[in-house]
């Protein structure tokens, strides 16, 4: 299967984008720590997705899981543009995890599309 590898890279680059948003995650105030446990619950809950998303051999229940992921990163990037205006993060930090989860979101898809309808 020539997209098995691209999964792994999903993978490999949603951890990547956990570890260095915990990083980032330090900024942020002491009052917005609800904020701050939904941006971690909900990366975290990507990557388990992809996993649960790969193990599955239904096509209908795999797509209906790369769906529930691409809506959860729309919504880190929505927390990631929130911070930004607070000013929790900087204009920097918010293009490059944005830029991060945009590569992210193109792989699902590409994922996505691999399968067919």
């Amino acid at each position: 299967m020539q997209y098995h590898s691209e999964k792994f890279l999903i993978v490999k680059n949603l951890k990547k984008f956990i570890l260095d948003l915990e990083v980032m995650l330090v900024n942020f105030p002491k009052k917005e720590f609800l904020t701050k446990d939904m941006i971690y619950k909900d990366a975290l809950e990507v990557l388990e997705l992809v996993y649960i998303a790969n193990t599955l051999d239904d096509l209908k229940e795999r797509k209906q899981l790369q769906i529930r992921i691409l809506a959860k990163i729309s919504m880190l990037d929505f927390y990631l543009e929130r911070a930004y205006k607070k000013k929790y993060i900087n204009e920097k930090q918010c293009l490059a995890k944005s830029s991060e989860l945009e590569v992210i979101d193109k792989m699902i898809y590409k994922w996505i599309k691999s399968e067919g309808s």
